[in-house]
């Protein structure tokens, strides 16, 4: 299988960032989604930005392991290294063609999230209708888009200890998005939660960047 290395990179720099997603359902959560417009230009947006560096030493992308219809996918640096490992499944439209790529992840130690959520769309979505979430049915909740790539945009979930056990009592979670250029439908897809337990529980929490010392001057 072909791993995603520009996906990769972009959803680990993510990892370290706070969330941003409610707790709870909530029928206002689009009015509160950040604007569409920008996100292009947003830190992390640009994959060839750092290009020439990496020709010399490129990260390797990985699958660790396998549990149900998750992939642990993590990436290797050429000093043997490895940098946030998350779960990983392609999720698909009716015709069976790629739509969405589902990306789960333990946040640091200490933060207010259980789980942390990333889930890539297609470049022509329409961005200022939050992708939706229910899981058996449930309640939908709305996931706001966070940031954009070459290759997709980015909508992003911090997951509640709550919401974290219906993930794993649950058998699948109905994705739904808008297209930009029929903002009238909704496009839906099924992300299974088969192997979803074994595989969170095989994550390591996410580390914070490190900040660099600072003198006192004198």
């Amino acid at each position: 299988m072909t791993i995603r290395l520009t996906h990769l990179s972009l959803i680990a720099a993510l990892a370290a960032a706070p969330a941003f997603a409610q707790d709870e359902p909530d029928a206002d959560a689009g009015q509160d989604a950040p604007a569409a417009e920008g996100a292009e230009n947003a830190p992390g947006a640009d994959p060839d930005v750092g290009l020439q560096g990496m020709q010399q030493a490129r990260p390797e992308a990985f699958v660790r392991s396998e549990n149900g219809d998750w992939e642990i996918q993590c990436i290797r640096f050429p000093d043997g290294t490895e940098a946030q490992c998350q779960m990983f499944q392609l999720l698909t439209a009716q015709d069976d063609n790629p739509l969405a790529e589902a990306y789960f992840f333990k946040p640091p130690e200490g933060s207010q999230f259980a789980a942390g959520l990333n889930l890539v769309v297609p470049l022509r979505t329409l961005l200022t209708q939050p992708l939706g979430i229910a899981i058996d049915g449930g309640a939908t909740q709305q996931i706001p888009y966070m940031t954009c790539s070459a290759e997709g945009c980015v909508a992003r979930a911090g997951i509640s200890e709550q919401q974290l056990n219906q993930f794993r009592a649950g058998a699948a979670a109905r994705i739904t998005i808008v297209p930009a250029d029929a903002p009238s439908e909704q496009v839906t897809t099924d992300m299974s939660l088969s192997g979803f337990t074994a595989s969170f529980d095989e994550l390591e929490p996410a580390q914070l960047p490190t900040q660099p010392s600072q003198g006192t001057g004198q």
